[in-house]
């Protein structure tokens, strides 16, 4: 007998990609998601307010770590036209949406793979990285991130992460133990946006 209920017509909606349009640095961006990413209906607002207070050059090479569906690295290869930018994630998921909007926004600068943290960039080096920490990303993983970023940063190259308040103090003492330095860029009630420089 078919299944005629609410439920089941709900469930089939729920298998259709959205679209989300959004201005990012001032650049008009688009994004299609889909349930199991995260923040699938909006650009969230941690990552909204990173890319308020960040500083991008035109010829950055840029990493984003955990880049979901792409709103921080495909924005920063939008800003960065004469830079690389490269998106890695553990879920497959989130690559497969990447790339499909590397080509939604015709971006030809930009490059994404399946990563566990750092371990598939090779030898390649950057000049911005940037991370959404999740808050329960754990001591060791974050530890990793952090000393991966520091040996595939550039010499002068800057490190960003956007992470929820509550751990920004576990962040400023990592960040001093790994670059011997932190900048707290932007302190809200839910996120802080901080930032290091490999000297």
């Amino acid at each position: 007998m078919p299944h005629t209920s609410k439920y089941f017509k709900d469930v089939e909606q729920y298998r259709k990609d959205m679209l989300i349009k959004a201005e990012l640095c001032g650049q008009p961006m688009q994004f299609t998601t889909t349930w199991g990413l995260f923040s699938p209906k909006a650009i969230d607002d941690g990552s909204r307010l990173l890319l308020q207070h960040i500083r991008i050059n035109k010829d950055d090479n840029c990493l984003d770590i955990g880049c979901g569906y792409g709103p921080l690295g495909l924005t920063l290869a939008k800003c960065a036209p004469e830079g690389q930018s490269v998106l890695i994630d553990k879920d497959f998921v989130a690559i497969e949406y990447t790339e499909k909007n590397i080509q939604l926004n015709r971006l030809n600068n930009c490059q994404t793979f399946l990563s566990n943290g750092l371990n598939q960039v090779g030898k390649q080096r950057f000049t911005l990285i940037v991370s959404n920490i999740p808050a329960k990303v754990g001591n060791e993983l974050l530890s990793l991130f952090l000393i991966d970023s520091y040996n595939h940063l550039e010499q002068g190259g800057r490190f960003y992460v956007v992470t929820i308040t509550g751990i920004r103090k576990y962040i400023e003492r990592s960040f001093k133990d790994v670059f011997g330095n932190y900048k707290k860029i932007k302190q809200g009630k839910t996120y802080t946006v901080a930032m290091a420089i490999k000297e």
